[in-house]
């Protein structure tokens, strides 16, 4: 089986793990810091608070900002649940729009028209690797005073017109869940602009508290271990390189497949490939093809998230709709070998 996605463990990991062991020192330390230290160079220095999971960074970055209950939030149906779960867990409500065509990106037009005198955030979600519309979304929101959340959980080291995502928003959350372009084993990092936004960000995730026994604020268990720290470091030297792999990878799958629609690039985006997601007017018939071939291939996401049954809406969002019906992920792993991509274009252009 050529896997849709598996986490790259070397040895620079395992010996990142043993250090801390031998530390004695597993909880949050000095190798969070050290690792939000390091992540910080790659979002234009933005102050960077290590979380634990991506989720848990959504929901402490929007509480950090003050969203909450009598808020709206405008988010993508076409996205993993956790971005709506987030607004919800803050007794907020999530106002589901619909995506645009070519990226399956939240549409900026349809932000526009769902804006009320209740809405004060946005939640564009950088899907597949490929950034949002940062431009139209940052207009948007200067000009109807709205936050801007970007969901990056998809997206490490992706940029738009010439900025990293995760610097282009009031907040911002990337996962290092182990199928994510680069894991802590678990975990997330809120990227924040403000200070006085990331010091209500760290109390939430210790408990309330700075000082030991000193809780200002009802807060959370929310940290991230030095033992992921740790590893996020070690995966932190190596991403740029998996990175050009991938987009190595996905160049070759653009000039070679056949009966797919492969994506597009939007100019001035910078495409991370955490998926390579085509498009199939038989997308089921092709799905059960490739699995027949020995091709992990998979469906991000099958069920718009307004239509799951933990928010059970009814809305008209065509375009979301369509790219439930059609999309499909293949592997572009960046240790896939020239063998396996032989195999996923033969198998993908055999398909009838």
């Amino acid at each position: 089986m050529i896997h849709l996605s598996s986490p790259i463990i070397g040895p620079e990991e395992r010996d990142a793990v043993l250090r801390v062991m031998a530390s004695g020192m597993l909880a949050q330390g000095p190798e969070v810091a050290a690792f939000e230290e390091e992540f910080s160079a790659h979002v234009d220095g933005r102050i960077c608070v290590a979380v634990s999971a991506g989720t848990t960074g959504l929901h402490l970055g929007m509480l950090a900002l003050g969203i909450g209950p009598g808020d709206e939030v405008i988010v993508p149906s076409f996205t993993f649940a956790a971005t709506a779960n987030a607004v919800r867990l803050c007794g907020a409500e999530p106002v589901f729009v619909d995506i645009e065509r070519d990226h399956f990106n939240i549409d900026p037009a349809a932000v526009a028209a769902a804006i009320t005198p209740r809405t004060v955030a946005v939640v564009p979600v950088h899907l597949y690797g490929h950034p949002a519309d940062m431009t139209a979304i940052g207009a948007l929101a200067a000009r109807h005073g709205l936050l801007v959340v970007e969901d990056a959980a998809q997206a490490h080291l992706a940029s738009w017109q010439g900025m990293p995502v995760g610097a282009l928003g009031d907040v911002a959350m990337f996962s290092f869940y182990p199928t994510k372009n680069m894991t802590t084993g678990e975990g997330g990092m809120v990227v924040v602009r403000d200070e006085a936004v990331a010091r209500r960000l760290r109390l939430l995730r210790n408990q309330g508290m700075e000082a030991r026994y000193a809780n200002e604020v009802v807060g959370f268990n929310a940290r991230l271990t030095d033992l992921g720290g740790a590893i996020g470091r070690a995966q932190l030297r190596k991403v740029e390189g998996w990175t050009a792999t991938r987009k190595a990878n996905a160049k070759t799958l653009d000039s070679r497949l056949a009966g797919v629609v492969t994506p597009p690039v939007a100019e001035g985006a910078s495409h991370v490939y955490h998926q390579y997601t085509v498009r199939s007017a038989d997308r089921d018939g092709l799905l059960e093809h490739l699995r027949g071939a020995g091709i992990g291939a998979g469906v991000y996401y099958p069920t718009p998230v307004h239509r799951l049954p933990s928010f059970g809406l009814s809305l008209d969002l065509p375009e979301t709709e369509r790219a439930a019906r059609e999309v499909l992920s293949l592997p572009v792993r960046p240790d896939l070998t020239d063998e396996e991509l032989e195999t996923i274009v033969t198998a993908v252009n055999s398909h009838g």
